[in-house]
């Protein structure tokens, strides 16, 4: 019934407690779970869960955040792209929120490695993570620069943990990426979120809970996993007048759409 599109199962709060979380999720009808990848080093322990469960699938990428980890080359990400059971490239994008002594211009290594995710995601044809944090002029300027303009040619994506304002849902829309929101729509202070996924079109709606962070309330400040992901769609329902049900349905096929790898 529902799909969390970005989780980190592979991280120690839930890899040592995947039997139970994945009870959870039965009992709360999540039947289905994107494994996002964040370093080469940690490919290999993504790709498992995915190879060892039917209703996960994984990706490959390096998290804009990290470093002093491996650079991935456009052949790291082509070669594992390939792979079966990999149906997307990322979690990738820009993050300029901790600059610390670092200027915007430092932080050109971080826009080259995007470069070369959406080069690998345009050849592989899947589709792009996307994160973007203190950073999405120049998010949306690379995408454009490289191509991605909602063409035959556009790898095209998500940009998941969505957090920015109308203004920029509205270039990635255009640019013909979808949107996903988190359990972070359903915080107390978020409603200028809320009114983003009012605005969002149903046909580009993803739900995720980017588990272990940021769970939904009534769970908010403990681990997240995927089981909470029906608080965020229930959230998306009353802001769309729709049953849960309907939500849960809509944003099961614009990942089966998007991710369409998974259908395969």
């Amino acid at each position: 019934m529902f799909v969390d599109s970005h989780c980190h199962l592979s991280f120690p709060e839930l890899s040592e407690k995947l039997p139970q979380i994945r009870q959870a999720m039965s009992d709360a009808q999540v039947d289905r779970a994107l494994c996002i990848c964040t370093t080469l080093e940690e490919f290999d322990v993504v790709h498992a869960l995915a190879l060892g469960h039917d209703n996960f699938w994984a990706t490959v990428g390096v998290h804009p955040d990290n470093e002093g980890v491996t650079e991935p080359s456009l052949d790291d990400l082509l070669t594992r792209a390939a792979l079966p059971r990999i149906v997307g490239i990322g979690e990738t994008g820009l993050d300029y929120y901790r600059l610390g002594d670092r200027t915007i211009a430092d932080m050109e290594w971080q826009r080259e490695r995007f470069r070369t995710h959406i080069r690998a995601a345009r050849q592989s044809r899947k589709p792009l993570v996307i994160h973007t944090r203190s950073s999405s002029d120049d998010t949306i300027a690379i995408l454009r620069e490289e191509g991605e303009d909602a063409g035959s040619g556009s790898a095209g994506g998500v940009f998941h943990c969505f957090t920015e304002t109308e203004q920029v849902a509205r270039a990635a829309l255009d640019l013909g990426f979808y949107i996903s929101f988190s359990g972070i729509l359903t915080f107390k202070s978020a409603q200028d979120l809320r009114d983003v996924a009012t605005f969002v079109p149903l046909d580009r709606l993803l739900i995720e809970t980017d588990s272990p962070y940021l769970a939904p309330v009534p769970y908010r400040g403990k681990t997240n996993n995927p089981s909470y992901v029906p608080f965020v769609a229930k959230q998306l329902a009353a802001l769309k007048g729709l049953p849960v049900e309907d939500i849960a349905g809509i944003t099961s096929r614009n990942f089966e759409r998007l991710f369409s790898d998974v259908k395969s």
